[in-house]
């Protein structure tokens, strides 16, 4: 695990040793919260999963769900999350959020949430439902599971890492993921791209294999239980783009959903969402695309203050690294999040 991970770890035991988390007042807890999901589906037992913090099993999400309801928490879609966040009326709920239309969602997770007659939101971005945009954190993951070793010139520095045994490839997607992170859009691809050509993956096919076309995005739109939400064009990292380019890609996600389904789309999610790729500026451009709700990653709680601002509304990730039912509760509680947030209630900056 990385610093990070350890850390999280660390504080979750102190929950878990402790209980302090269910001596925390209500008003910690706040009105409610916006769960964020990726993948479901049974574990495999890999030992390099690089990606795992994005999947949950099944049988964790029915926990989930369980100890949402069990905690005073209605399960609601995201319109009501919404006329509740901006009326500040109504009782404490959860929406469920499912970021980029992986297909497992739909084998694995739906007959869960339909047990539960559990609402949830499907953020799609066009470009991968037409399976032209790229999943580059799944490239690079196959990419150095396929190959023995890498050697990679990232602008002038050469990257030259064993990649046989599980250890070795973990820490050299740790390496390489953060490098290609920390450049450009462009630096990012490329160099995901070199990796993934040499271990010979082909990337719309690995998009195929993983994400639902538009066919089966249009046969599942009848469902009851589901929302559509925009989640961008492409995937990009808006905050990255010109004006023009980030307000087009938030635009035509919205327009090309509801030419296919024949709706309104009224939710947005920011790719990434985290504060190094969505900020004032996009949440401005949101707003003026006329969405009613816009969803980052940054996480925490919802408050009453959040009816103030419906373009930056944080939400809490179900993380594949902490499937535990104690983790979960903590989490709940809104103690963990607190401390993160070092007690402050909104993040839109």
């Amino acid at each position: 695990m990385s610093l990070k991970q350890h850390l999280i770890a660390a504080g979750f035991g102190l929950f878990r040793a402790t209980r302090l988390h269910r001596l925390s007042p209500g008003f910690i807890r706040g009105r409610g919260l916006i769960l964020t999901f990726h993948r479901i589906r049974p574990a495999d037992g890999a030992g390099f999963a690089p990606n795992a913090l994005l999947e949950i099993t099944p049988d964790f999400l029915d926990r989930v769900l369980t100890l949402v309801r069990e905690n005073g928490l209605e399960i609601i879609t995201l319109d009501e999350a919404a006329r509740r966040i901006e009326t500040r009326e109504g009782a404490p709920f959860a929406a469920l959020t499912f970021d980029d239309g992986f297909r497992d969602v739909v084998l694995h997770g739906l007959p869960v949430l339909e047990r539960h007659e559990a609402p949830f939101t499907f953020y799609i971005a066009p470009a991968v439902a037409d399976h032209t945009a790229r999943l580059w954190w799944v490239e690079l993951e196959e990419a150095i599971r396929k190959l023995d070793a890498i050697d990679l010139d990232v602008e002038g520095l050469r990257l030259s890492l064993p990649t046989k045994t599980d250890a070795e490839k973990g820490a050299a997607f740790e390496r390489v993921y953060w490098l290609l992170r920390d450049g450009g859009e462009a630096r990012l691809l490329d160099g995901v791209a070199r990796l993934r050509d040499r271990a010979g993956i082909e990337p719309q096919a690995l998009v195929a294999s993983l994400c639902l076309d538009w066919s089966e995005l249009r046969a599942l739109a009848a469902h009851g239980l589901l929302t559509f939400g925009a989640h961008s064009m492409t995937h990009p990292r808006l905050a990255l783009l010109s004006d023009e380019a980030a307000l087009a890609e938030i635009t035509e996600s919205r327009d090309r959903l509801e030419r296919e389904f024949s709706r309104p789309c009224q939710h947005f999610a920011y790719p990434y969402g985290d504060p190094t790729t969505a900020g004032p500026r996009e949440f401005a451009l949101a707003k003026s695309a006329g969405f009613t709700t816009a969803v980052t990653t940054r996480p925490g709680m919802i408050f009453a203050e959040h009816g103030d601002h419906m373009m930056a509304l944080p939400r809490l990730s179900v993380n594949g690294l902490w499937q535990s039912e104690d983790y979960f509760e903590a989490l709940l509680s809104g103690a963990p999040l607190a401390l993160w947030n070092r007690g402050r209630r909104v993040n839109a900056g």
